[in-house]
C-alpha cells in the first residue's frame, strides 16, 4: 500500500541533530520525535517510549504488531530484538522519515518487518489483517495528526484488533481536546481502557483492550517480564511497577 500523496514536498522535513553520542529526530527545534545513543541503537531513550511498552502487561508474547508511526524507530527496534518471533507492520505518511530509517539503524528485514508509506487511518480503514497489538503514535509539526483522533479512526483500531488484541495509543496529556479524544477511545472499546501519564507527564498513553474486562489488581500482580533479558527488565521493570500503582480508569 502506498500514500495518494507520497510526494516527500507535501510533508513536513525533519531532520537529525547529533551531539556527545545521541541522534535526535526533530520537525522543530521544540518538538523531539525521537533518540537515539549511537553506542545503544535499541535502548528506549525517551520516558514515553518506555510506558508504550506496558502493552506487554497484557500481552507479552504478541504474534503480530502494527504501529502507526515509525518517528526514529525507537519501539520498533526494541520490540524487534526482544521479541523475536513477533512480525511488524509499521505505517508511516511522511517518506522523508522512511528515508531516515538507515540514519537511525532501522533493521531492513523483510520477513519480519513491513514498511507501508501510507496514512494510518487509511490503513486501519482499509487492511483486512488483525493484530495483536496496535501502537499509535502519529505526531507532525503540529502535534498530534488530526485523521488519527477522529471516531471512526479509534472504531477502526477496535476493528483490526485480534479478539484479545490491544491498543496503546499516545496522546497529548495537555491537549485542549485530550478529553475529547480518550472519549473517542472509550466509546469505540466500550469503556475497556485504562490511561497512564508518562513519567515527564507530557504524554498519556491509552491502553484500550477488545478482550476481557482489564483489571488494575490484577495488572499488580502479575509479573510480564519474567521471561525476558535483564536487558529488558532493566530497562522496564521500574516503568511497569510505575504504570501497575499509577493505572486510573478515566471517567
Amino acid at each position: 500500500m502506498s500514500h495518494p500523496e507520497s510526494d516527500a514536498s507535501l510533508f513536513d522535513a525533519p531532520f537529525v541533530f547529533s551531539a556527545d553520542g545521541i541522534k535526535s529526530l526533530y520537525f522543530t527545534l521544540d518538538q523531539l520525535q525521537s533518540r537515539m545513543c549511537s553506542a545503544r541503537p535499541t535502548q528506549l531513550e525517551v520516558d514515553y517510549t518506555r510506558t508504550m511498552m506496558g502493552f506487554l502487561m497484557f500481552n507479552s508474547r504478541p504474534t503480530n504488531i502494527a504501529m502507526i508511526g515509525l518517528g526514529g524507530g525507537s519501539l520498533l527496534k526494541f520490540c524487534y530484538r526482544h521479541l523475536p518471533d513477533t512480525r511488524f507492520t509499521v505505517v508511516e505518511i511522511n517518506p522523508q522519515v522512511i528515508a531516515l530509517r538507515q540514519e537511525f539503524e532501522v533493521p531492513e528485514d523483510e520477513t519480519r518487518i513491513t514498511m507501508i508509506c501510507a496514512d494510518g487511518a487509511d490503513f486501519v480503514r482499509d487492511t483486512l489483517e488483525r493484530f495483536d497489538v496496535l501502537l499509535v503514535d502519529g505526531f507532525d509539526s503540529r502535534g498530534q495528526a488530526p485523521s488519527l483522533c477522529s471516531q471512526r479512526f479509534y472504531d477502526d483500531c477496535f476493528k483490526v484488533l485480534s479478539p484479545h488484541g490491544v491498543m496503546a495509543a499516545n496522546l497529548h496529556h495537555d491537549h485542549p481536546e485530550h478529553p475529547v479524544f480518550s472519549g473517542r477511545i472509550r466509546l469505540a472499546f466500550d469503556g475497556n481502557l485504562l490511561e497512564i501519564a508518562s513519567k515527564e507527564k507530557s504524554n498519556s498513553i491509552l491502553f484500550a483492550s477488545k478482550g476481557p474486562r482489564m483489571s488494575v489488581d490484577e495488572l499488580r500482580q502479575s509479573d510480564p517480564l519474567e521471561h525476558f533479558t535483564q536487558e529488558v527488565r532493566d530497562q522496564l521493570q521500574r516503568e511497569f511497577s510505575r504504570i501497575s500503582w499509577d493505572m486510573a480508569q478515566p471517567a
